[in-house]
């Protein structure tokens, strides 16, 4: 094994997948964010309900 593979350390992604929800009727929807920001939360369009309303981040899926 050689030095420099020990020193290397795994390099961490900038940003992450998280997945989005919508408060009143539960469509969602994936959507990127930097790793160290707050948590999501914003006001766009519901297809179920056809109007707009607030979703919330329910959970983070993968690193991108």
């Amino acid at each position: 094994m050689r030095l420099t593979e020990v020193l290397f350390k795994k390099v961490k992604s900038k940003r992450i997948m998280v997945l989005m929800e919508s408060v009143v009727s539960g469509h969602q929807f994936n959507m990127f964010r930097d790793r160290l920001a707050d948590k999501l939360e914003l006001l766009r369009f519901d297809p179920y309900i056809q109007k707009e309303c607030i979703y919330r981040e329910r959970k983070r899926i993968r690193s991108a």
